[in-house]
């Protein structure tokens, strides 16, 4: 083991000897290393990752880099990222094994998870989104998913002993969320060497946004929320590249950002991430296939998706509404009317800060540093732009006057609009 007494990273060869040294790595393989494949395949912006397998058996080895990866030393990154994100896959994985792979070794000083592998057909929800392909499960099992992460490490259903303890441990995980402050609060909104955007075409827009004092205003008020809440265990970048599917199975990876934040900002990153999808789909249509059956279907699951966690949400606090919970005190929330008071008030809240939210996102990735493959895959640099200016004018919207809406088929109907 002495090999692996000190962090460095892995190549094809050097994990071999690796797994070789893990007895919960290579009884996976059932110890045959005669048929192993090894194979990088690590496209994200910060890790190497690898899919190891044999005719026994496989799984997927991520390792975290002290740099992020897609630019370089030059930007060094934390490796302790590692161990927040097993942390919350085991986490998350308990309260929704159905949609978590499941983590067979985590190894602190090399920064190194081992789990399950996702074998084919799973592929990134991203890249199904492109190709047009519909998930008629996706909705029930995003929700699923949601519901059950975030209301299980809320104080609706935990003392706040419990609460502090994981927030303080979470809280160990501050540089991903600088870097989410810093990419998606923070340099949309002033000249930064890191932002790009479809040039010339959207220059203008880019400005507009960097002179806006009202989008200025909601921005600050969310960045406190996001850097100030400590409302649940959240993934903390919960888009449509972090869902692994196939027509029967969701699978959320990648909760590297993971720590007790808002709630809203992961549902918030789900469904923008479906609206930029919308907005894409127009640049991706052909003669062969105008898309129009597939925007519709995207609009449904947007619906679907918020509608079905309204009510899992609900349904489960509904149901523990007497238990070990500290927000609401059955003491005081006695009698059907004030629950219902509180649980209406509850969830317009978390309605319109899932707007705001997911319309922070929708900006940062077109005018900040990471852009989603969605928009970038349009060839046609008119098009695309197109596309990007109506996601970015509706977000621009939503962003300052999302507390208008109660219910969210008023925004599928503002998204048709645009």
């Amino acid at each position: 083991m002495s090999n692996f007494s000190e962090f460095k990273p892995l190549n094809e060869k050097t994990l071999i000897e690796y797994i070789k040294s893990i007895p919960a790595l290579s009884s996976k393989l059932a110890n045959n290393f005669s048929d192993l494949s090894v194979k990088e395949v690590g496209d994200g912006n910060l890790n190497f990752v690898f899919i190891v397998s044999n005719t026994n058996g496989s799984f997927v080895i991520k390792q975290a880099l002290p740099y992020v990866r897609c630019i370089g030393e030059s930007w060094p990154m934390t490796k302790e990222r590692a161990y927040f994100e097993s942390l919350a896959l085991k986490e998350e994985g308990k309260l929704s094994p159905d949609h978590v792979p499941e983590v067979y070794h985590f190894d602190r000083t090399m920064s190194l998870i081992g789990m399950r592998y996702l074998e084919p057909p799973h592929i990134i929800l991203r890249k199904g989104l492109i190709a047009g392909v519909e998930y008629p499960l996706l909705a029930d099992h995003m929700s699923d998913f949601m519901a059950n992460t975030l209301f299980f490490t809320s104080l609706l259903y935990r003392s706040t002993t419990e609460h502090k303890r994981d927030v303080a441990e979470f809280c160990g995980n501050v540089e991903l969320c600088r870097l989410t402050e810093q990419v998606v609060f923070s340099d949309p909104y002033k000249v930064s060497e890191y932002n790009r955007w479809t040039s010339p075409n959207l220059d203008r827009d880019a400005e507009a946004v960097r002179e806006d004092n009202l989008l200025k205003l909601e921005v600050a008020e969310l960045k406190s929320k996001f850097c100030e809440r400590a409302q649940a265990l959240i993934h903390g970048d919960l888009h449509t590249g972090s869902v692994m599917v196939t027509r029967e199975s969701t699978q959320v990876i990648d909760p590297e950002f993971a720590f007790y934040g808002p709630m809203g900002f992961d549902i918030g990153a789900f469904l923008g991430n479906l609206i930029l999808a919308f907005f894409s789909q127009d640049g991706h249509a052909d003669q062969a296939n105008d898309r129009k059956a597939y925007k519709e279907w995207i609009l449904k699951t947007i619906a679907d998706t918020w509608n079905l966690f309204h009510h899992k949400f609900t349904a489960l606090w509904d149901e523990h509404k007497n238990g070990a919970g500290e927000a609401y005190l059955p003491g005081i929330y006695n009698n059907p009317d004030v629950q219902l008071l509180v649980q209406k008030k509850y969830m317009t809240d978390l309605f319109h800060d899932s707007l705001g939210f997911g319309a922070a996102k929708m900006i940062r990735r077109i005018v900040g540093v990471a852009h989603v493959e969605d928009l970038e895959s349009i060839a046609d640099t008119g098009k695309r732009a197109t596309c990007e200016r109506r996601a970015l004018d509706l977000a621009k919207m939503l962003f300052k006057e999302r507390r208008k809406f109660e219910s969210i088929s008023e925004i599928v109907s503002a998204i048709q609009q645009f």
